[in-house]
């Protein structure tokens, strides 16, 4: 696979993991690369963000997490604290004790396919040998890439990309990491901007 296609289109750090996530988990052709890096390269904004910004305004907590927010005062009450933020959004879910305990932040999304809550950050641990609970911020620093690619492996995902090129294939992947369609317009654009540099 040329890799060197994809200079100037995401950066050189990214492409030079690729080899090695490659070969650990099986994305071992051109179109299980293009659906992969559409992914995260949506979910990092460009492969720029490697951990969750949750730093919101009451209107956006209202919006994004309507939810947990059903009142303009919780949402005020909370407004621009993501470290707050998180251990309310996140608490008492995805493995995570509940809002006091503060994992919600601990275990918040990192790395470009922002793995989120202590479940992943634990099985991640299980499966690579990497510490992950203790040092959570290694998916940002180290591993954004090699994270990402065992997310895809665990959830089976490549067996939907090898089903083509289509925008009903992104949407099907699309909805398996993100659980619904929130970036579609931009998940398709890349994946169709990397399909085309990879595949031809």
């Amino acid at each position: 696979m040329n890799l060197e296609k994809l200079k100037g289109h995401i950066p050189d750090t990214v492409i030079a993991q690729i080899p090695d996530v490659q070969s650990k988990f099986e994305i071992n052709t051109p179109l299980r690369l293009a659906h992969f890096l559409a992914q995260c390269g949506h979910e990092s904004g460009g492969f720029k963000a490697v951990s969750e910004n949750l730093n919101y305004g009451a209107k956006g907590l209202m919006g994004t997490f309507k939810k947990y927010f059903p009142t303009e005062a919780l949402a005020n009450a909370y407004a621009r604290q993501p470290e707050k933020i998180a251990n309310k959004v996140y608490g008492g879910r995805m493995g995570n004790g509940l809002e006091a305990s503060g994992e919600g932040w601990k275990f918040r999304g990192r790395g470009y396919l922002q793995i989120t809550g202590k479940s992943n950050y634990s099985a991640l641990t299980k499966d690579t040998g990497i510490d992950f609970l203790e040092n959570p911020d290694l998916i940002a620093t180290t591993y954004p890439l090699m994270t990402a690619g065992w997310f895809f492996k665990k959830n089976n995902l490549f067996i939907l990309c090898d089903k083509g090129a289509t925008r009903e294939v992104v949407e099907s992947v699309t909805k398996r990491v993100n659980g619904g369609l929130i970036g579609i317009e931009d998940r398709w654009k890349h994946f169709q901007e990397f399909n085309k540099l990879l595949v031809g």
